[in-house]
């Protein structure tokens, strides 16, 4: 693992602090301020990567650090994505289907050890059977004295060592320095805080980077605007900037829904992607449609995993 940070990169961890989305009144002014963290990172950051999803946010991160690499003239960062073994299909062809069409090089982070000792979500895992290091995570840094636990994503054991190990073990083996996330202050209590520039530089949690979030300042239907006025018509040839589909049938003559770059399960209802086992559909109508103002975005997920999120996050989650 590596020892340090490294002295090259000269960031301000205080940019971002103590504001909100509030201080962000149009959706142009957060796609500027986005814009222009990319850009700094993109010039302090030697080895940095992009977290994708394939959810609405960190495709957005993507599109605009495509967009920031491409003015600058310097080479797009891989994606680094996630693959915690329970994902909706859907998601997997989705990203796959995009990383092609833009060209992007995808590294797939996986705890194989984890993935092998089970087959199906919810299978039992016995501690004993983890490898050394997934053991030595489960006992000293969890503190989880069970001698089994679920394989589930979204539980403390299974969320830590499916996602934050996984990509704990990413970062060291390439080396990166900056990982540019789509995490965002009104999405979860324990990200309210964050700043643009995030300091991960604890070598006894985490191999030593920073963590740059360029939406932290969105709310969520400001990242739906930026879908349908940005990223979509920039993806989309002759995708009306800004019309806003209702449906899946509700799109442009010759255009389907595997033309635009938003993820099948929204236009289900689902407003937040995490587990095929444990996210729910919210309501009928498309993610973008429903009651953002009033309704609560993760309320799909599964609340051990986000009861734990300060924990969690304190152990290098996003």
């Amino acid at each position: 693992m590596q020892t340090e940070f490294p002295e090259y990169v000269d960031v301000d961890y205080s940019a971002g602090e103590n504001e909100g989305p509030d201080e962000y009144p149009s959706v142009e002014h957060c796609i500027e301020t986005a814009a222009d963290i990319v850009a700094v990172a993109l010039e302090e950051y030697r080895n940095p990567a992009v977290m994708w999803t394939g959810g609405k946010d960190s495709t957005l991160v993507l599109y605009v650090v495509r967009e920031v690499a491409r003015e600058m003239g310097v080479d797009m960062p891989p994606a680094v994505f996630i693959d915690h073994f329970q994902h909706f299909q859907e998601i997997h062809d989705f990203v796959e289907r995009w990383a092609d069409e833009w060209d992007v090089d995808v590294i797939y982070a996986r705890n194989e050890d984890v993935g092998a000792l089970a087959d199906e979500p919810g299978e039992t895992i016995r501690v004993d059977d983890l490898n050394e290091r997934n053991r030595r995570e489960v006992r000293e840094k969890l503190e989880y004295d069970e001698e089994t636990f679920p394989f589930l994503l979204d539980t403390y054991v299974g969320n830590h060592l499916l996602k934050t190990v996984a990509l704990n073990d990413a970062i060291e083996e390439h080396g990166f320095d900056g990982i540019v996330s789509g995490v965002r202050w009104d999405e979860q209590e324990a990200r309210a805080d964050e700043t643009f520039f995030s300091p991960r530089h604890d070598v006894e949690r985490y191999p030593p980077h920073d963590r740059v979030h360029p939406i932290v300042q969105f709310d969520e239907a400001d990242v739906w605007d930026a879908m349908w006025g940005y990223v979509v018509p920039d993806s989309v040839e002759g995708f009306p900037v800004g019309y806003t589909p209702e449906s899946k049938t509700d799109l442009p003559d010759g255009v389907t829904v595997d033309d635009v770059p938003v993820s099948p399960k929204y236009w289900e209802g689902f407003r937040s992607l995490g587990s095929e086992v444990s996210t729910e559909r919210a309501a009928e109508e498309p993610a973008w449609l429903q009651d953002l103002d009033h309704t609560t975005e993760r309320a799909g997920r599964a609340q051990d995993k986000e009861d734990l999120m300060e924990r969690l996050r304190d152990l290098g989650y996003m």
